[in-house]
C-alpha cells in the first residue's frame, strides 16, 4: 500500500498552492466565501437567494467549488473564507494556508457512512474484508471509530484506496466488501447495490465531523464587524430551515442549488444536524472528545499525525474563535 501518498494528495497540493502565494483577499470591502456540496454549506444559499445579506449591511459573494477546489482557492488566497469540515482546516492550516474557524454549522448525522455489502450485517463482520475508502480523508476517520466500537483496528481489515466518487461503482463491481463515504455517494451505494446496509453511520458518534465556516486571519482582523453579520445571518438561515413553516421553502432553495428535487434532498438534509445558536454555545466549550469542536479536532489532529498527513501538531486553539458566536 502506498499509504503516505494516498493520504498526502491533497496536503501536497495545498503545500504547492501556498508556496505560489497566500495572502488574504480582504478589501474591507467584498467578502468572497467559497461553498461546496454539503447540505450545511448548501443552507448558505436561502441566504443568497433572499437576499439577507444586503439586509444585514454587509458584501458578501459566494462562489461555488467541487470541495478539494475551494480549500485551494482559499490556500491560493482567492478566498477571505471557505467551508471545510474542521479537521480539513488543520490539513489547510499545516500547509501555511492558516484558516480561523468562526462558524460551527452542523455535524454530520448519519450522511457518513460505512455501507457494506449484500451478507455483511455488522461491523464485526468486516474482519479480514477488503473496506474501499479515501485514506486519510474523513471517512478513514469513520472507519477507525466503527472498527474500534467492536474491538477491531484497522489491521484486522485491508484497506482498499478508491475516490469518494467512485465508492458507488467500486462496491457495485464487488472488489470490495464495504466502502465509507458521505452523500450523495452513501446514498448511491445503498441505491445501486440491492441489499447493501449502512452498518456504521456518523449518527453513531456524534461530533465526529463538524463543518465550519473559516476564515483568513486576516480577513478576520481586518473586517471583524463584517463577519459578525455573517454570523448573524447564519443564524437566521438555521432558524428558517428548522422552522416547521418554512422549512418546505428552504429544502426547494437547497435542492435547487444541487440539482435534485425536495424529495430527493430531504434525506440529505436530515443527516444533517444543523446547531441552533444555543447548541453551538454547547459545543464551542472546551472539552475533550467529540462533544466540542477543539475536542474533535484533537482528535483529527491525531489522526492526521499518525498517518502523516503533516510532520508537526497543529496549535488548535489559533484555529477557533468562539466569540462572534458567544456575544450573540
Amino acid at each position: 500500500m502506498q499509504r503516505k501518498s494516498c493520504i498526502s494528495k491533497l496536503a501536497a497540493t495545498l503545500m504547492t498552492v501556498c508556496g505560489l502565494s497566500f495572502m488574504s483577499n480582504a478589501t474591507g470591502e467584498t467578502l468572497v466565501v467559497g461553498y461546496s456540496d454539503w447540505p450545511g454549506w448548501v443552507a448558505w444559499e436561502v441566504a443568497i437567494e433572499k437576499d439577507w445579506f444586503a439586509e444585514a449591511g454587509v458584501d458578501v459573494e459566494f462562489e461555488w467549488f467541487d470541495y478539494a477546489a475551494s480549500m485551494e482557492a482559499f490556500a491560493a488566497g482567492q478566498l477571505d473564507a471557505v467551508t471545510m469540515t474542521n479537521g480539513d482546516t488543520l490539513v489547510t492550516g499545516s500547509t501555511g494556508a492558516q484558516s480561523v474557524m468562526i462558524i460551527l454549522g452542523d455535524y454530520s448525522n448519519g450522511n457518513d457512512m460505512v455501507v457494506a455489502a449484500p451478507g455483511i450485517g455488522s461491523v464485526a463482520e468486516l474482519k479480514g474484508k477488503k473496506v474501499g475508502l479515501e485514506i486519510g480523508f474523513v471517512g478513514h476517520l469513520l472507519l477507525l471509530d466503527a472498527l474500534e466500537s467492536v474491538g477491531l483496528t484497522e489491521a484486522d481489515v485491508e484497506l482498499v484506496n478508491v475516490p469518494t466518487n467512485e465508492t458507488p461503482q467500486v462496491l457495485a463491481s464487488r472488489d470490495v466488501d464495504a466502502i465509507v463515504a458521505w452523500q450523495p455517494n452513501s446514498g448511491q451505494s445503498l441505491a445501486r447495490v440491492p441489499g447493501s446496509t449502512a452498518i456504521y453511520t456518523s449518527s453513531d458518534q456524534p461530533g465526529l465531523i463538524y463543518d465550519v465556516l473559516a476564515v483568513s486571519p486576516q480577513s478576520l482582523a481586518s473586517n471583524r464587524e463584517e463577519w459578525s453579520k455573517v454570523v448573524d445571518v447564519w443564524y437566521r438561515v438555521v432558524d428558517y430551515i428548522l422552522d416547521p413553516n418554512t422549512v418546505d421553502d428552504a429544502l426547494s432553495i437547497m435542492a435547487a442549488r444541487a440539482g435534485l428535487s425536495p424529495e430527493e434532498y430531504a434525506p440529505l438534509l436530515a443527516g444533517t444536524k444543523l446547531l441552533t445558536l444555543e447548541e453551538a454555545k454547547g459545543f464551542l466549550k472546551e472539552t475533550d472528545g467529540f462533544d466540542s469542536l477543539i475536542g474533535s479536532s484533537k482528535i483529527s489532529d491525531e489522526f492526521n499525525l499518525k498517518y502523516e498527513v503533516y510532520s508537526e501538531p497543529q496549535n488548535l486553539k489559533a484555529y477557533i474563535d468562539p466569540s462572534l458566536t458567544l456575544e450573540k
